[in-house]
């Protein structure tokens, strides 16, 4: 890895490199050598990432391992923002450049007509400077509206006016942001919104190494290793990439949503903010309401309802836990409870935090948003509910409600008096204990508990529950009158077209 050996001249430079102490390397390289380097020592290579380990990182690997530039081809949400920032571990800490130059000169190697000036002037007296890593990385947003003078550059009337320069004169180009990322990491999320004349510019620089200004050749041998992304929709022959651009990229690399609940409850837990600094109030989520929130995403990714091209992100379990723990953290405070534990009727208070995240197909914008963010709630609890309550005995519970029994509850209910109520219900509290809920578990812990176990029956349809009944027996189902044959006595001749009777014993 490249340190800072003290240069700060060209002279100093070109003896630091003669002794290797810095090596000579284009930015494609250096990422190579500088993975294999991790490999070897078996570090981990992008921190933050989960679920890719045995299908995106290995083909990014090999992407970068080719002195490749890539595409990471995605739905909304799957960390490709993430991976492709990730990159800037990869190169070295320091690299030496031209002090003040827009496009990160090489001192050996200068592109711009300046340092080029400067250096046959001043030699090897010639003051250098070090670039960080982690100003070598440049990202941008594609939108229609970008123009080539922002990606690549453009002639600028001021700069030659001052100087007294031909507006065809390299001096009076204003470069873009392609140039300035020069011996780093160029990065263009959903290159696809790239207009086609752009979307030119591009592969010509990248190819050919030349871009036409205003008129005038401009020769820009970029080191540079570009990385972009897309929706797969758009990424096609009669999307809105253009197909040279397309055969110039040398890797394209697929990404996902997370394969399991597991994976998926691993990065909500990683990015939410759950753990809060609420003064006299703890916060505590039970792994039912993690797995329940993160049992959404995955009904929503399945419901024909929802749009699949426009994805279900992962953002959508990271924004609904942070308003379940909002929920419960304000219901402790009204109620003056020291921890605060999110319980299943959070999640239909999370709802704003939900229904923002998908988009819906037309029989879904017939029901609308909140209704199908509360049948995903409720088909989400009634999975994760399953896996808790299918090997307890329920009868009893569902009995006392079927006998006539109600309980009127609410996501404000404070655990003291949900418990209250709890405890007429034979066998309810058992079953929470039975659910998981240890047998010294706090007061709002054991309350959150038989939240769960009451939206798990409701869920399961072994009860039911409304905004004015609350928790009670499940609605009797319709019954439709059942057609039958007509019955006839053993004696009654039936007439037929023949005229001849027969009779049905």
């Amino acid at each position: 890895m490249v340190k800072q050996d003290g240069a700060k001249t060209l002279g100093d430079l070109r003896r630091a490199v003669e002794s290797g102490a810095v090596p000579r390397r284009n930015v494609h390289e250096e990422v190579r050598q500088n993975l294999i380097r991790k490999l070897r020592a078996g570090e981990s290579l992008f921190p933050g990432i989960v679920g890719y380990d045995d299908t995106v990182v290995p083909q990014l690997v090999n992407a970068l391992l080719s002195r490749h530039n890539f595409i990471l081809l995605g739905l909304r949400g799957q960390a490709k923002t993430r991976l492709l920032r990730a990159l800037v571990t990869l190169l070295d800490d320091r690299i030496p450049v031209m002090p003040g130059c827009e496009v990160n000169d090489d001192p050996f190697a200068p592109l711009c007509a300046a340092c080029r000036a400067r250096i046959a002037a001043e030699g090897d007296k010639t003051p250098i400077g070090w670039l960080s890593r982690d100003a070598r990385y440049v990202e941008k947003l594609a939108t229609p509206d970008v123009t080539i003078a922002d990606m690549v550059g453009d002639i600028d009337p001021i700069k030659a006016a001052r100087s007294g320069l031909q507006l065809s004169n390299e001096l009076t180009m204003h470069y873009g942001l392609l140039p300035r990322a020069n011996r780093g990491i160029f990065a263009i999320n959903e290159l696809p919104d790239l207009a086609g004349k752009i979307q030119v510019g591009l592969f010509n620089i990248l190819q050919e190494g030349d871009v036409q200004i205003k008129g005038y050749p401009v020769r820009l041998p970029l080191d540079v290793l570009m990385a972009f992304t897309a929706n797969p929709e758009d990424y096609t022959a009669r999307g809105k990439i253009i197909t040279p651009l397309k055969d110039r990229i040398g890797s394209e690399i697929r990404t996902h949503y997370p394969s399991g609940r597991v994976e998926g409850m691993k990065i909500t837990a990683q990015e939410a903010w759950v753990q809060r600094d609420t003064a006299g109030v703890r916060i505590e989520v039970p792994s039912f309401v993690a797995e329940t929130v993160e049992e959404i995403a995955f009904q929503a990714r399945q419901d024909r309802r929802i749009d699949k091209r426009s994805g279900v992100s992962q953002r959508l379990p990271i924004s609904v836990i942070e308003n379940v723990v909002s929920n419960a953290e304000r219901r402790a405070l009204v109620n003056a409870e020291e921890v605060a534990v999110a319980r299943v009727t959070d999640i239909y208070a999370a709802l704003p935090s939900m229904t923002g995240k998908f988009e819906l197909e037309y029989e879904g914008e017939l029901k609308g948003a909140e209704v199908i963010g509360r049948e995903l709630v409720r088909a989400a609890v009634g999975t994760v509910a399953d896996g808790y309550l299918s090997h307890l005995e329920t009868r009893q519970v569902v009995e006392w409600f079927d006998l006539g029994g109600s309980l009127q509850l609410s996501d404000n209910t404070a655990a003291e008096e949900l418990l209250g109520q709890a405890r007429d219900v034979q066998g309810l509290i058992e079953l929470a204990h039975g659910a998981g809920i240890p047998k010294d578990a706090s007061v709002p812990l054991l309350a959150a508990g038989v939240d769960f176990v009451l939206e798990g029956l409701y869920a399961l349809k072994k009860i039911s529950r409304s905004e004015d009944r609350g928790y009670h027996a499940s609605d009797p189902p319709v019954r439709r009158p059942v057609a039958r044959e007509p019955t006839f006595d053993a004696d009654t001749p039936i007439p037929t077209g023949s005229g001849k009777k027969k009779y049905y014993n």
